[in-house]
């Protein structure tokens, strides 16, 4: 735990010296209040897990995965916005905290921050964008075209979220200057623990007590969102044992790729389990 906590430390350090890096001084405040209060910081880990894995660094890592967790921040924002949430990681969101306008430029100046990290790569860059045209594609088919099947929901879940996650380890690998084969493996590792994450998520937002949990809860039923309980039939139980079931083939993944690190990559098995039996 002592050294996943150290590669923590190196994320937030250097997310700080990002966001206090940014001008003007409001858009600063405001990219602050929503980067820097709280969050799991999931998706950079995974950058660097992942980096590591195959034979990199933390350091090597470090920029893509503060890039990634940019990214991710931004479509928080716009999702708050969206769903009218006016709480996220136990605190007031951005659309709230300043209002539509802000909270919108706020996601914008994420963007551009986050890409100024990837700039220098072409392969990072496609790998993020890639990522970000499946995101959108998603997030206009959850406003626009709601799922009606459990194999619809799920290819939601893998553009929605599993996207991001992919693009998380493909940055790790890259920066370790894998070969196409261990980029698309750990990719295919981390978009299914972010479908398994999704999955795990809509059962909490259905069950899970709001206070505890951090944020409002029932959103997806009241405002009719494809959950994966709204759109199937599936009970809790059931819809956590599709998410283990995606847990198990990101394993399978996983398996593929050449440890150079096996610690690194029993942190990476370890957040596979985790996932699925988040209460948070």
């Amino acid at each position: 735990m002592e050294l996943l906590e150290r590669r923590r430390a190196l994320i937030e350090e250097r997310l700080h010296d990002v966001v206090e890096g940014i001008d003007p001084e409001a858009l600063s405040e405001e990219v602050r209040h929503v980067t820097l209060s709280g969050g799991k910081r999931v998706r950079p880990m995974v950058t660097i897990l992942a980096c590591e894995t195959v034979g990199g660094t933390a350091e090597d890592a470090v920029e893509f995965g503060v890039g990634i967790e940019l990214v991710h921040t931004a479509s928080l924002v716009v999702d708050d916005i969206i769903d009218r949430s006016e709480l996220r990681r136990g605190t007031e969101s951005a659309w709230a905290a300043f209002g539509y306008g802000p909270a919108i430029i706020t996601s914008d100046g994420l963007l551009g921050e986050a890409f100024d990290l990837f700039a220098a790569d072409p392969d990072a860059m496609r790998a993020v964008t890639d990522a970000m045209v499946e995101l959108g594609i998603g997030e206009a088919t959850e406003l626009s075209a709601q799922p009606a099947s459990e194999a619809e929901y799920m290819t939601l879940a893998r553009r929605k979220t599993g996207a991001l996650f992919r693009a998380a380890a493909e940055l790790g690998a890259i920066a370790a200057d894998s070969d196409s084969e261990t980029v698309e493996a750990l990719g295919e590792y981390a978009e299914r623990v972010g479908v398994a994450f999704q999955i795990r998520d809509d059962v909490l937002d259905a069950v899970a007590d709001a206070e505890e949990l951090g944020k409002p809860t029932g959103h997806d039923a009241a405002m009719e969102r494809p959950s994966v309980i709204q759109v199937t039939d599936l009970s809790p139980e059931e819809a956590n044992a599709r998410a283990q079931s995606e847990a198990d083939r990101a394993l399978a993944a996983l398996d593929r790729v050449e440890a150079a690190d096996p610690e690194a990559s029993t942190y990476l098995r370890q957040l596979a389990e985790f996932v699925v039996e988040r209460e948070r």
